[in-house]
């Protein structure tokens, strides 16, 4: 019986990879499919404070902070006063896997522990060498014997590098003794002590005071704070970059060579061959070809970093405003999706098949009755679409259909056929107000239904309806069986051969075309919609071929065919604008590719499919800079040709897993160049990673530099979803290797509620 049921699954899933392979036919693929490999996920936490955590120290999984000269450790996200610590500390260090405390009257060491007074002298700083921790006064370096501090001066005393010095016996005799310090830093570098002064690096062989050991380069401020050996390099912070001695040269890191904010306060070595970077600005992990970067409010508690400290797969961020705590958690992109789709349960984005951002109000998460319900949930439903034609995942079946529902119920709300809204507000069951405004920043208009149950949003513009056609046509295409089927091409049939009757516009209930809801030509071959012909003409062939394909009726080949002799072809090759700035609108974008992704499945005539795969390579070319996977996808999927493949699969991967949105900045950073290889046509001046910046729908923009509603919003992550499984449908991913189910999915927690509660009001009506 189970070999059945095996054989089953298998067939179903061959059955919709059959199906993938019909939407496009495209010959040749020029991308290698990628492996969904485990990866570190990174996973914050911010512990704020009302003091500033001034360093910060690990060991044996316990993390200890200083503040106020006191020391507190880390245990269940909370900090404790340790009260058997030495007060007045200035440093924490760890050292050979114990941590040390520096005071103004001696150095304590935390062993089996108990805190233990080492010494009486003031140490600014610690390192090892040639397996002894060393210890630096201010002014002599001394080398720890047992439970001893020993010095390491010569007995008589240091000698110059100044060759003029050097007698010819080999001794030196000077006037003033010559001084190792003032000390602020020491480290070892290839089997040598290196000193930092400030603003001077100075060798020390254990005799010799070596200031002149450098054959090329200076460092990049006099302005020194911190030091870090690491292999073949020895850093030094600045606050204008990190000088970098390699060898006799020392070299300079800045903007210019990807470090993000110049202005750096400390040094830490990571994990896994990489380096920790504080800031005045935030945090940075620097890998071996890439920067990441950490600032509040998403990641730390503050901006400024004070000290970094590094355990097994975690980092400590002492800043002025807290401790931040960074996890990196293995994760595959698979159990990524699911971590989200879990996310949309728990945090209470769902209502009758609607996806819907939350948000604070009075203090209470609210679902938000949108302007674009419908828009909003059309990347969920065609998650669903391709998770089920990849997996039979009866349960994702299920979402799918429950989403294609609402969709419908936006249509069949509305007394006019082909006539739908924007959103719905239940008289019984939501918290959120009938929204005022309505497209750009028009009054709303909100109609009552005839039993009173509910209101709907008319103003429907191209947004809602090119949100209807994609979605709901791959759910025609992918899901949809027996009266379903029916249901969806009837659904598009009627919005279509409504926009005909309208004369290629979406009539309000007043009978006067809606505020975006326009394609005829008085509009888009005229002044006033001219900067939307190229978009606007897209969407319109989209609808009529979409709807012909599916119906077989004359009546949308013929509107098909007067668009194109309207030119409206031939106007989709410049769509996207790319100038003046006040034209640049990202979500035009995101409707270009919905169309794209849905016109280009149903034409077939060699001649037009020419002109729109001219428009989507022009442009695929402008969005390519910004490294956004749902464009590539579509672009590859369409065209099968290369779509910068890797660094989608990367931006996946660098989506963090907090959908609240918190206040972010970029605008300040250092490394605000485009990428070598890429052009920007639209005046960014860096594709943001989703790392640094909040989650967004579709309407993604990766050259927003700023942004936030200060952790008072919560967006819905459905992008990454249908992004992951696009991805997974086409082939452009492979299914994890792994068995593994902590690796490709998290467990359900049924007891917690995190953000708005479960919608109790009523029912949206069967339709079939």
């Amino acid at each position: 019986m189970k070999l059945i049921l095996k054989a089953c699954i298998i067939l179903i899933i061959l059955s919709n990879t059959a199906i993938a392979q019909r939407l496009y036919n495209t010959s040749e693929k020029l991308w290698k499919p990628q492996k969904d490999e485990a990866f570190l996920q990174e996973i914050a936490t911010t512990i704020p404070t009302n003091e500033p955590v001034v360093s910060v120290a690990e060991t044996n999984e316990t993390c200890f902070a200083l503040m106020s000269g006191n020391i507190y450790a880390l245990k269940s996200g909370k900090l404790n006063k340790d009260n058997s610590a030495p007060a007045g500390v200035t440093e924490l260090k760890n050292k050979n896997g114990d941590i040390w405390a520096l005071t103004d009257n001696g150095i304590f060491r935390f062993q089996n522990d108990r805190w233990k007074k080492i010494d009486d002298k003031k140490y600014v700083d610690l390192c090892m060498h040639a397996g002894k921790l060393h210890a630096a006064t201010s002014e002599e370096i001394y080398r720890l014997e047992g439970d001893r501090f020993v010095t390491t001066k010569p007995e008589n005393g240091y000698y110059s590098s100044n060759m003029t010095m050097l007698m010819e016996d080999g001794t030196q005799l000077h006037d003033d003794p010559v001084r190792l310090g003032p000390i602020s830093k020491i480290e070892s570098y290839s089997g040598t002590l290196y000193v930092l002064r400030p603003g001077k690096l100075v060798l020390f062989d254990g005799l010799i005071v070596n200031e002149d050991f450098i054959d090329w380069g200076l460092l990049p401020s006099k302005n020194t704070r911190d030091m870090l050996s690491f292999g073949r390099r020895l850093f030094i912070s600045t606050d204008r970059g990190m000088g970098v001695l390699q060898g006799a040269a020392l070299k300079t890191i800045k903007g210019e060579e990807g470090l993000p904010v110049e202005n750096t306060t400390c040094l830490e070595r990571g994990f896994d061959q990489d380096i920790w970077i504080g800031t005045e600005r935030g945090a940075v992990r620097m890998l071996k070809d890439e920067w990441h970067y950490f600032g509040a409010d998403m990641w730390l508690p503050d901006n400024k970093v004070n000290d970094i400290a590094v355990g097994n797969n975690v980092v400590y961020i002492a800043t002025e405003g807290g401790l931040g705590v960074i996890n990196f958690e293995p994760f595959t992109l698979q159990k990524k999706a699911d971590f989200f789709e879990r996310h949309l349960e728990e945090w209470g984005h769902k209502r009758l098949g609607f996806i819907h951002t939350v948000y604070q109000k009075d203090g209470e998460w609210v679902r938000e009755i949108s302007d674009n319900d419908g828009g909003h949930t059309a990347p969920y439903l065609a998650a669903m679409c391709y998770k089920y034609a990849v997996t039979g995942d009866p349960e994702a079946r299920k979402e799918a259909v429950e989403s294609f529902n609402a969709m419908l119920f936006l249509e069949k709300v509305s007394p006019i056929d082909g006539f739908f809204a924007r959103s719905i507000w239940s008289t019984t069951g939501d918290k959120d107000e009938m929204g005022r405004h309505g497209s750009g920043g028009l009054p709303a208009k909100w109609y009552k239904t005839a039993d009173g149950k509910w209101y709907w949003k008319g103003d429907t513009s191209s947004d809602e309806v090119t949100a209807h056609f994609y979605s709901v046509s791959l759910f025609h295409d992918l899901v949809a069986k027996g009266k379903e089927k029916e249901m969806a091409k009837q659904h598009l049939e009627k919005i279509a051969a409504y926009i005909i009757d309208c004369g290629y516009t979406l009539h309000d209930m007043d009978g006067k075309p809606t505020r975006w809801g326009r394609w005829d030509p008085e509009y888009l071959l005229r002044p006033y919609g001219y900067v939307d012909r190229g978009v606007n003409g897209l969407e319109a062939l989209t609808f009529m071929q979409t709807a012909y394909n599916l119906t077989n009726n004359k009546k949308f080949d013929d509107s098909y065919n007067q668009l194109i002799k309207w030119g409206y072809a031939a106007n989709t090759i410049r769509q996207k604008n790319v100038f003046p700035p006040e034209n640049l609108a990202p979500w035009d974008d995101n409707l270009a590719f919905e169309s794209y992704y849905t016109l280009l499945r149903y034409e077939e005539n060699p001649a037009l499919r020419s002109t729109y795969l001219r428009s989507l390579e022009r442009t695929w070319e402008v969005k390519r800079m910004e490294h956004i996977s749902w464009f590539n996808f579509a672009y590859g999927a369409i065209t099968g040709n290369d779509c910068d493949l890797e660094q989608s699969i990367k931006h996946l991967r660098e989506w963090h897993l907090e959908p609240i949105e918190y206040n972010f900045r970029n605008s300040h950073r250092d490394d605000l160049f485009v990428e070598p290889g890429y052009t920007s046509y639209e005046g960014g001046l860096k594709a943001i990673s989703p790392r640094e910046k909040n989650i967004t729908r579709g309407s993604r923009n990766a050259v927003a530099l700023d942004g936030g509603q200060n952790g008072r919003r919560i967006m819905e992550p459905t992008g990454f979803i249908r992004d992951y499984w696009m991805a997974r449908y086409h082939g452009f991913l492979e299914a994890p290797e792994t068995n593994d189910p902590e690796l490709t999915s998290v467990k359900r927690r049924t007891e917690q509620q995190f953000g708005a509660e479960p919608y109790k009001g009523l029912e949206k009506p069967v339709f079939y």
